[in-house]
């Protein structure tokens, strides 16, 4: 893991956040020209190594023929996060603060003008939004996945309610001012049986079709304990509320706009996809954030994963998530 070293930043809302730093890992090399460089933001509680396996020879993301950097986020540790800078007086931070600090990473550390492709999916899609209304002189095409530049209702209620109030409730939390993040693992626990409830399609547990048996647990108490306790349990508190908050809070135009009219800016070349069944992102949503975009492309990714496609989980979404980065690279 690389770390860039922001001095004290300026965020967007004209607090500071002192001795900022940005967690990044790269692959590959910047070419003569300096068109090749791939920006692949991460996303909610997951550092940049989580995304490693979505890049190798062959690939897509080919490392022989592109410069690939995984960049974190405030929040999200070891980026600068509660649970390394201040606890719970760590100040509130916004999605473009983040893609600010990425585009800072860019020009200082690699030398780089011009990024051929920023892509992500979840959290990391919003950032994409970001990026290409921020920066859009600059970022040349940009595939947000699963994603949306702002969640949607539904979404924002999701964020609320299975991740913020579980955590927020904890007797042991004492408003973020807790000794041990263990302490908050009934937090973390709630947090984590939210998310198996609501992040996988319904058909994932359908008697005779269940799909969850396909990752190796014998049972669902075994899935929710192996997989979604496994995820949530090593998280500390505060680092995901601030995550949370600001995915929740994120907005990529002026106050007073409409989605229409702040997508419509937009000039990059365009790639919009989603996975059928994903819960926080659906298809329909996704497909009417492309309409809005000058020239964009809506692609539908079918998967019995829905949103969890995203991990990678099975031969079939590696393939077509790869074919998704592979045409927004080329198109």
């Amino acid at each position: 893991m690389n770390f860039f070293e922001l001095g004290d930043f300026q965020l967007t809302s004209g607090a500071t956040l002192p001795a900022a730093r940005l967690a990044y890992q790269s692959f590959g090399e910047l070419n003569a020209a300096g068109n090749n460089a791939v920006v692949f933001p991460t996303f909610l509680g997951a550092p940049p190594e989580v995304l490693n396996g979505w890049i190798g020879e062959g690939r897509a993301l080919d490392p022989r023929k592109y410069l690939i950097v995984l960049p974190g986020h405030f929040g999200l540790a070891p980026s600068s996060a509660p649970s390394n800078s201040g606890g719970v007086d760590f100040p509130a931070v916004s999605i473009a603060d983040d893609v600010i600090a990425q585009r800072r990473l860019m020009s200082e550390v690699f030398g780089v003008d011009r990024i051929h492709l920023v892509l992500g999916w979840s959290i990391g899609a919003i950032q994409v939004y970001e990026w290409a209304l921020r920066f859009g002189d600059t970022v040349r095409r940009i595939a947000p996945i699963a994603g949306a530049p702002t969640p949607p209702p539904w979404t924002k209620l999701w964020l609320r309610t299975v991740i913020e109030e579980p955590l927020e409730s904890d007797p042991e939390y004492k408003d973020g001012r807790y000794g041990d993040a263990a302490a908050v693992a009934g937090g973390l626990k709630r947090v984590a049986h939210g998310s198996a409830l609501t992040a996988p399609p319904r058909t994932f547990f359908h008697e005779g079709a269940e799909v969850w048996p396909t990752l190796g647990f014998d049972s669902v108490d075994a899935f929710v304990a192996g997989f979604w306790e496994g995820f949530w349990l090593p998280q500390d508190p505060n680092d995901v509320l601030v995550q949370a908050r600001k995915a929740r809070a994120s907005w990529p135009g002026a106050a007073g706009e409409s989605l229409e009219t702040v997508l419509g800016r937009v000039t990059a070349k365009t790639t919009v996809a989603a996975l059928t069944g994903d819960n926080l992102f659906p298809p329909a949503e996704s497909r009417r954030f492309a309409e809005m975009i000058p020239g964009a492309e809506f692609r539908q990714i079918d998967s019995v994963f829905g949103h969890l496609a995203t991990f990678g989980l099975s031969a079939d979404d590696v393939k077509a998530i790869d074919d998704v980065i592979t045409h927004a690279l080329e198109s």
